[in-house]
Formats: structure tokens, C-alpha cells, sequence
């Protein structure tokens, strides 16, 4: 005699609330236009500035070779920013924008204060030193600062947490510095060396400067800046409003504190001729410092990684994923040993499908643990969230058709949000229970879509259940080549 599971009987979801007032489609695209086009053309225009005036002041030449010098740290340390982003990855355009942002409009708008702050020193009798340690923390992190915190505000959806923040930020820290070096490597180095001595002089000078600044400090900028981006990632996770409010400005002065200190730190070396102490401060307070800094933000990266392994069980529970699938999402390694299985038994419409489906459900726990934050403050906002809900749901159950199935070694067998329900040599379809720890096969089913869902009142606790289909001996079936959980 088979072990038959248990007859199931749906569960009927609350009536759909009315939905919400929201803007004209016509005119929320309009203004949508009217935003990127005024966002590049800003950019563009301080790119123009910025080029005519170091080819004004440090010749063709000198533009030519800090450039290219200056762009050749830029890959690595923006592939650096790109991995440390892997679990949901950004949209390229809005990196885009934070990197154009800072070496564009923020260098700029520094440069201008900068050199009219020394001016005025000068005028008061003030050393020109204190512009360095002064003013240049101030405006330069604020003008760094901004053009994520316009992101921030006007695409809000787009940050997730504090690993955004660092990505963001440091991006537009990344772009300020690539310009800045080009003022350094080809006018303080090659321009001036190459009048004063001859082109070869200047050159040498640029490789003096490009191990100094590049080599030792090129990670200066985007650490700093990365206090203020942690700063906003705590603002965009947070349902305090006070928190929401002080977070960014938080991590903002720690910012100008700490680019301020290391401006310090060449300007007394310099006033007390005791070179040591850039030495001291350099091996004492910036390595320190960075290490740190790397090391919280790749312990947060794996923090926020098993955040589907948190917040993703209830979703099991309902039947909408398997609980081998939700430990797969936990980490890097499961994630890549998943899209490697895909690819190896339905090609690369597999591998891609698996990928789109790790995406979709790593939005859906950062979309159901901002439920459960509170972040959804009006009627609007929480009606959007849970349509986002239900369209994630879906695409899910569609990305998972892409592999689902093909893998000829598994037995059919599903999951039906409380046990196994596996298909035996013998014919018999059998009821498992599922393992304390996540392993294969992992049963895969394609669950009809629920009648409806409830406003989420506080203490939001997912879509409602839903009746799984009759219990069909050739459903779906997939297994995961994965270590189980730990």
C-alpha cells in the first residue's frame, strides 16, 4: 500500500484591496526623461569643463599622459566594486552614472572651491596648507556624496542595503580620483618636470607620483567616501525615520573626518620637515583603517548573501520554492554550483535561467524583509510592494520552467511545501519528510497562482497559502550538486 500524502484544501486569500491612486503613466515617463536628460547634460558639461581646463593649464601633452596613467587603475578597482555587488548586481547605468558623477561634476565643482578657498587664504594671510585639511574634505566629500544621494532619492528601489551604498559611493569616490590624478600625474608631474628639466624628467615624475598615489593611496578616495555610502545603506534598510535622517549624515562628516586627517598628515610632515610621520600615519591609520573597512564590507556582503536563507522559508513553507532551493541562494559558491548544474542539463538557456531565477528571488527576500522592516509607508507604497511581490513570484515560477526537469538522473518528485513527494522505482509515489538539512534532490513544483493577496497589515507574513495542483508523478524535478547547509 502507498503512502498517500494528505489531502489538501486551498486556503482562500482576503479580497484584493482597491488599487491606488498612482500618477499619470504619460506623465510620470515625461518627467523620467526630463530627469536623465538634465542628469547628462550636467555631466557632460563639467566633462567639457574639466577637459578645456587641463588642456588650457597643463598642456595636450600633460592631458594625454596623466590620463592615460590615471585609467589604468580604474578597471581593476571598479571590478573590485562589480564582485563585491555579485549577489544582486546593480544596473550598469546607475554605476555608470555614480563613476560619471564624480569625475565629472564633483571634480569640478572641487576644483572651483578649492582654488577660490586658496585665493582667499592667500588674501587673509592664511597658509594655503589649510585648504588641504579644511576646506578639501568638506566640499570634495560633499560633491562625492551627492550624486548617489540624488540616486538614492530619485530611484530608491535600486538600493538594497549597505554593500549598494559602498558600491555606489565608492564608484563616484573612484571617478573624483581618476581625475584628480590626471591633475597631479600631468601637471605636477609631467608638465612641470618637462619644462623645468625636459620630457624625460617629467616622465619620471609620473612614475614617482603613480607608485605614491596610485600604488600606496589610490584607495584613499573610495574609502572615505564608502563611510558615507554605508551611511545611506543603513538609511535605505531602516523604518526609523530618525535613523533614515542622521544615518547618511553620519556617515558623511565620518568621512570628511577621516579624508581631513589624512590631508593632515603630509601638511605636518611638510610644516615640521619630520617625514616620519606620513610614514607612521600611513602604516598606523590608513592600512589599518582599510583592511578594516574590506574586511566589513566582504562580512557584510555574506551577511546580506544569507539573507534568502532568512527571510525565504515561509515562501517554502507556502510551496513556492523547494527548501534545498532557498539554501542554494546562500551563498556564492551554491549559487555558482547551481548555474554550472543548469548549464550541464538544459545548455545555456539553462545556466541563464538559473540566473535570472537567483536574481528574482534574492529581490524577493530584500522586498520581504523591507516588509518586515517597515519600509512601505503609505497605502501606496505598500500596494506597489506587494504587486512587486506577485510579479517576482511569477517570473520566478517562469525562470525555474527554463531547467526545471532536464535532468534525466532524478527521479519525478515534487515538493508541496511540507514534505517530499517522490516518485519510487516501483511506481509509488512516496511522502518524504524533508531532512533538518537541505540536500538532493530538490523536487520543483509549478504552483498555480493564489486568488489574491491581503494588504500586509504589520507584522507582514508573506503571500497566503495556496492548493498545491493533484499529485502528478512526471512533475518537474531538479537536483542540486550542492554541500548541504551549515
Amino acid at each position: 500500500m502507498a503512502d498517500e500524502p494528505a489531502a489538501f484544501s486551498p486556503v482562500s486569500a482576503p479580497p484584493t484591496p482597491p488599487p491606488p491612486t498612482l500618477p499619470a503613466p504619460g506623465r510620470a515617463g515625461w518627467w523620467r526623461w526630463v530627469e536623465i536628460g538634465g542628469a547628462i547634460t550636467l555631466i557632460a558639461l563639467a566633462a567639457i569643463g574639466m577637459l578645456i581646463f587641463f588642456g588650457y593649464n597643463i598642456g595636450p601633452a600633460g592631458l594625454a599622459i596623466g590620463l592615460t596613467a590615471a585609467i589604468l587603475p580604474v578597471p581593476l578597482l571598479a571590478s573590485a566594486f562589480v564582485w563585491l555587488d555579485r549577489y544582486e548586481p546593480e544596473p550598469a547605468k546607475y554605476l555608470i552614472y555614480c563613476f560619471a558623477w564624480g569625475a565629472a561634476v564633483a571634480t569640478a565643482v572641487a576644483l572651483i572651491v578649492n582654488s577660490g578657498s586658496a585665493w582667499l587664504f592667500d588674501k587673509i594671510g592664511l597658509p594655503d596648507a589649510l585648504v588641504a585639511v579644511l576646506v578639501a574634505p568638506l566640499i570634495e566629500e560633499s560633491m562625492k556624496f551627492l550624486g548617489p544621494l540624488l540616486l538614492f532619492w530619485r530611484r530608491r528601489k535600486e538600493w538594497s542595503g549597505i554593500t549598494d551604498g559602498i558600491v555606489y559611493c565608492g564608484l563616484s569616490a573612484l571617478g573624483f580620483a581618476m581625475v584628480e590624478n590626471v591633475l597631479y600625474l600631468g601637471g605636477h608631474g609631467y608638465a612641470k618636470g618637462a619644462a623645468d628639466y625636459g620630457p624625460a624628467t617629467g616622465l619620471q615624475n609620473v612614475f614617482l607620483i603613480f607608485i605614491v598615489r596610485i600604488l600606496f593611496t589610490g584607495f584613499a578616495h573610495p574609502l572615505f567616501t564608502s563611510m558615507a555610502g554605508i551611511g545611506l545603506g543603513i538609511a535605505a534598510r531602516s523604518g526609523d525615520r530618525t535613523v533614515r535622517r542622521l544615518a547618511p549624515i553620519a556617515g558623511l562628516v565620518l568621512a570628511m573626518i577621516l579624508h581631513g586627517i589624512f590631508n593632515l598628515l603630509p601638511t605636518l610632515s611638510v610644516a615640521t620637515g619630520e617625514t616620519l610621520i606620513m610614514l607612521y600615519g600611513y602604516l598606523g591609520f590608513m592600512v589599518p583603517l582599510f583592511f578594516t573597512v574590506v574586511g566589513f564590507a566582504i562580512a557584510w556582503r555574506s551577511w546580506e548573501g544569507r539573507l534568502a536563507e532568512r527571510v525565504l522559508y515561509p515562501y517554502a513553507e507556502a510551496g513556492w520554492f523547494a527548501p534545498s532551493e532557498v539554501a542554494a541562494l546562500g551563498t556564492l559558491g551554491r549559487r555558482h554550483a547551481a548555474r554550472e548544474w543548469a548549464r550541464r542539463v538544459a545548455g545555456p538557456i539553462g545556466r541563464r535561467g538559473m540566473r535570472d531565477f537567483q536574481f528574482a528571488a534574492t529581490k524577493l527576500a530584500l522586498l520581504r524583509d523591507g516588509l518586515t522592516r517597515g519600509l512601505p509607508r503609505t497605502p501606496v507604497e505598500m500596494d506597489r510592494a506587494v504587486q512587486e511581490e506577485r510579479d517576482l513570484l511569477i517570473a520566478i515560477s517562469g525562470h525555474r520552467s527554463a531547467f526545471a526537469g532536464r535532468d534525466p538522473q532524478t527521479p519525478p518528485s515534487w515538493w508541496d511545501g511540507r514534505h517530499y513527494r517522490i516518485t519510487f522505482p516501483d511506481g509509488v509515489v512516496r511522502t518524504v519528510a524533508p531532512p533538518p538539512e537541505p540536500v538532493m534532490p530538490v523536487p520543483i513544483v509549478l504552483p498555480t497562482m493564489p486568488v489574491g493577496y491581503a494588504s500586509p497589515p504589520p507584522g507582514y507574513a508573506g503571500p497566503p497559502p495556496f492548493a498545491p495542483p493533484p499529485a502528478d508523478p512526471s512533475a518537474p524535478v531538479v537536483r542540486h550538486p550542492l554541500p548541504p547547509q551549515r
